[in-house]
């Protein structure tokens, strides 16, 4: 067995390479009791080596082994994960700190299949501060190595006007020229118009020294961070001076600074009475996915906020979300603040994280649950934004039609299906004591009607009155067309009946080689709902949102079959009609149709009317024919319709 131990001398953000523990002819039981008690980082792996889970702990022994405990409590998320891991592979650290330094590097690396994972920000923009003699202030989508970054900013036009402010009051410069002791010792550079309109000091021509542009550069950090404090200071300071120096031009522009950051500070929501400087964090969680918000409370102001989406989330506790959010937020973060308040009590890992912040920033961070109070008011703003972001993230997917809607997860669960029926298809069949049989098939998706997915089929086989034989020609017919890929496959198909049509339906389905396809019958008479080897159906309440939706595709199945099955029986009767007269065949009869609309629209129409659509000839013996013995053929043909 190896066991890794990093160096010392690295960088607290570093992390030490993974390496097996174990002997490979060694089972899991046996590997998992031989694992060392320091702590480290556990890699669960599935048989084709594909990584599960990614975790750390303080004694690497006793943490994976609670996986594979009788006495565990039930997890689904972790039962699940568990049944399929084949083997353990684990890094051994000096320290907890390094363990979940680690541990976040690996989760965002391998993107484990049981793990929370985040969405990345980097679409987002930040504000840096350069790391160079005279520091340029700009937006950028991308990290900046060694510069300052204030962001991500997800409202652009908060970060916009933040940028505004602090070119309105600090005199910073906007070029991008190298500006070092050579380059402005041998004047390559000059002045530009921002120098003239007093935007900038010229610190191009060394009109400016490194001490006072720092200082200034530094205030801008101050503002960006929200502690304005500083900065009204130092205005205050150089507005007197000029007073006091008789610049009274120079005083009013450091008024009108002042002015400038009053608007800004106006434009933060102030929450707290006090000047408190804390970051206030939230997670809501909804299927599989979470948000969790971040508030940025400096002086008691709000002056920033941030949200980020979970996916994976399902099942996982809210303390374990929020372990996962602070990992995120503060990995890069330099604005620490001393206290953080959380949605809900970290338990074990809060000393953990603390002490991981603490390695980061230099200064204690500590947390709090707060139940009520002041403080429970700003979580259940923080909490507040989350729901709201979260709904949004719902809303989005559903315009892009990545997501569906609650009736359809309703719907699987009531149903106790593997998957979502986002397709579903439902058969219904139509005729009038045997004759004329048709069916229809009608397409949900996402709860809502496809129509131009709709099918109509015109049985063939069955004569009489059997909707059992009916049932299997339909469904043989639409899914050998599925199982050879010729038309999408459902996530649910839906029959129109009790068991008998049920079981002509999974019969079938059976042949054509698709038995994995979920079907169910819903009988109408007392909306009960049955499933394939089940004796006892399921009877949902009536305000069941899923009850209502397949109601909903019953109904429509059956008007779509009714309606076509009136077409087939009308079509059939009139054109039997027009059949009878001698020189009409199915080509006239349809044209005749089409041109007066029915059979009664020919008999009443005019012979020079009849002419322009089949000829004087023709036309003279339609007439005579209805003239004649037109009301015995229209018996006759009814008559043999119906028989």
């Amino acid at each position: 067995m190896k066991n890794l131990v990093p160096n010392g001398q690295a960088g607290p953000e570093r992390a030490p390479e993974p390496v097996v523990v174990g002997v490979h002819d060694l089972t899991l039981a046996e590997k998992v009791d031989s694992l060392p008690t320091q702590p480290g980082v556990y890699q669960f792996k599935a048989a084709d080596g594909k990584v599960l889970y990614v975790g750390k702990a303080s004694n690497l022994r006793s943490r994976v082994r609670q996986y594979f405990q009788r006495s565990r409590a039930a997890e689904p998320r972790i039962d699940a994960m568990v049944r399929k891991v084949a083997d353990v592979e684990l890094t051994v650290t000096t320290t907890e700190v390094e363990a979940l330094i680690l541990e976040a590097n690996l989760i965002k690396q391998l993107r484990p299949r049981y793990n929370v994972l985040l969405k990345d920000d980097k679409s987002f923009p930040y504000i840096v501060i350069t790391r160079e003699p005279f520091p340029r202030v700009f937006v950028t989508r991308r990290r900046v190595p060694g510069a300052r970054m204030f962001g991500p900013y997800t409202d652009v036009k908060t970060m916009r006007f933040a940028l505004k402010t602090v070119r309105s009051i600090f005199m910073i410069r906007s070029c991008n020229y190298d500006l070092t002791d050579s380059s402005i010792a041998a004047g390559k550079v000059k002045v530009c118009l921002d120098y003239h309109i007093k935007k900038c000091e010229g610190p191009c021509e060394g009109l400016a020294t490194h001490e006072r542009y720092q200082s200034m550069i530094d205030q801008v950090a101050h503002v960006l961070r929200g502690r304005t404090r500083p900065a009204v200071e130092a205005i205050e300071r150089e507005m007197t001076m000029a007073a006091d120096a008789l610049r009274f031009e120079d005083a009013a522009l450091w008024r009108d600074k002042m002015k400038a950051l009053a608007v800004y500070e106006e434009q933060q929501r102030i929450v707290e009475a006090r000047d408190v400087d804390r970051d206030v964090l939230a997670v809501v969680s909804a299927d599989d996915d979470a948000c969790g918000v971040q508030f940025k409370v400096r002086e008691g102001k709000v002056v920033g906020s941030r949200h980020v989406y979970m996916s994976r989330a399902k099942d996982v506790a809210e303390p374990e979300l929020l372990e996962r959010l602070i990992e995120r937020l503060y990995a890069e973060e330099e604005d620490l603040p001393t206290e953080i308040l959380v949605s809900s009590p970290l338990g074990e890992s809060s000393a953990l994280l603390s002490a991981w912040l603490r390695q980061r920033g230099g200064r204690d961070v500590r947390f709090d649950a707060p139940a009520g109070g002041e403080k429970g008011k700003l979580i259940a703003l923080v909490r507040n934004n989350a729901r709201f972001w979260l709904d949004e993230l719902e809303v989005q997917r559903l315009k892009r039609g990545e997501s569906m809607p609650h009736v359809v997860k309703a719907l699987q669960q009531d149903l106790r299906l593997a998957s979502a029926p986002r397709r579903i298809e439902c058969f219904d069949n139509s005729n009038i004591q045997g004759s004329d049989p048709v069916s229809s098939m009608v397409v949900f998706v996402d709860g809502k009607p496809r129509k131009s997915e709709y099918r109509k089929f015109k049985i063939r086989s069955v004569e009489g009155p059997d909707d059992f034989e009916t049932m299997r020609e339909v469904i043989g017919r639409r899914y050998r067309r599925v199982a050879s890929g010729e038309a999408p496959m459902p996530d649910l198909i839906v029959i129109d009946g009790g068991k008998g049509q049920l079981s002509s339906a999974v019969q079938v389905l059976h042949e054509v080689g698709l038995p994995q396809v979920p079907v169910i019958g819903l009988a109408k008479r007392l909306e009960e709902i049955f499933l394939p080897g089940v004796s006892d159906p399921i009877v949902l309440p009536k305000t069941s949102s899923s009850l209502k939706l397949l109601q909903q595709l019953r109904d429509e199945a059956h008007r779509f079959a009714l309606a076509y099955h009136r077409v087939v029986r009308s079509k059939r009767v009139l054109s039997t009609e027009l059949d009878l007269i001698d020189g009409i065949g199915r080509k006239r009869a349809t044209e005749l149709l089409e041109a007066f609309g029915s059979v009664q629209g020919v008999r009443f129409a005019s012979v020079e009317q009849l002419a322009e659509v089949v000829g004087e000839k023709v036309a003279a013996k339609i007439k005579e024919f209805f003239e004649s013995d037109g009301e015995d053929g229209l018996s006759s043909a009814e008559d043999g319709a119906t028989s």
